[in-house]
């Protein structure tokens, strides 16, 4: 069974991560979702859904980031699918 998260990066996200690792690791896990900057307070919003344990593993990689950039701030919650992301994460720019 599918599930959806809403998770929410710090605002201090450096330029390619959205592409470079989170879309690249959504992918390679097969989850679907968006991922983008929020107008409001620039802060960074990831709308993923899939099996648990590849939610699981992708909430993993977020946490343990890369050598040059680890997250400090990530809020995590479950949220309904708002919008049919046709088996495919996407970064919103």
């Amino acid at each position: 069974m599918n599930k959806c998260l809403r998770i929410t990066l710090g605002k201090t996200v450096p330029e390619g991560f959205l592409r470079s690792f989170v879309q690249r690791h959504a992918r390679k896990l097969d989850l679907e979702g968006a991922a983008q900057v929020t107008a409001t307070d620039g802060e960074v919003r990831i709308d993923v859904c899939g099996p648990k344990d590849a939610l699981e593993s992708f909430l993993d990689l977020l946490h343990k980031g890369t050598a040059a950039y680890r997250p400090k701030e990530i809020t995590v919650e479950p949220f309904l699918k708002e919008k049919d992301y046709r088996g495919v994460f996407r970064v919103i720019e």
